[in-house]
């Protein structure tokens, strides 16, 4: 059992990105020590507490959403700022040691970063995320995707006793 209890911020439908209308994000502040390659690090932390790490890359620089999948973001180097929630949404430093937790339908994007930013990604063991932008019509399809995606048993920094599946009501 951990007592760290990471941020939760919930963003409203804002008509083009819908968000997620019962769960939070969860930003959890320097949640992970890095040492070696912290590539590894997080990979390795995303694996053990049940969230398969995919990719490492950056963040996009334009609003997108996943309405099929929850998605944990690992800051392995570097800095970065992002908006979420769209654009009516809320602006968030991160670096390195940062985690987010992003519930499907939330919308992110970078805003600037520095040269050396390097971003692990994860999802929820049989997640199939697809990659949405707002577009006109998408919504009404999207957001009962969104309401499927199930809770994930366990949470990606601390596993099946930490703060996700209290927060997200499992």
């Amino acid at each position: 059992m951990t007592d760290f209890e990471p941020i939760a911020q919930h963003f409203a439908d804002d008509g083009e990105i819908p968000n997620n209308p019962r769960l939070p994000v969860l930003i959890y502040a320097q949640a992970v020590a890095l040492h070696g390659d912290p590539a590894v690090v997080i990979e390795h932390l995303f694996q053990e507490n049940g969230w398969p790490p995919e990719w490492r890359n950056g963040i996009y620089d334009h609003h997108h959403y996943h309405s099929t999948a929850h998605e944990a973001l690992g800051i392995a180097q570097g800095r970065v700022t992002v908006r979420l929630g769209g654009e009516k949404g809320r602006d968030f430093e991160l670096q390195a040691g940062d985690v987010l937790v992003l519930p499907a339908g939330t919308g992110h994007k970078r805003l600037a970063a520095s040269d050396d930013l390097l971003v692990i990604g994860a999802y929820p063991p049989g997640s199939d995320y697809d990659m949405l932008r707002g577009k006109p019509g998408e919504q009404r399809e999207a957001r009962a995707r969104i309401a499927q995606v199930p809770v994930p048993d366990s949470d990606p920094v601390f596993g099946k006793d930490g703060p996700l599946p209290r927060l997200w009501g499992t």
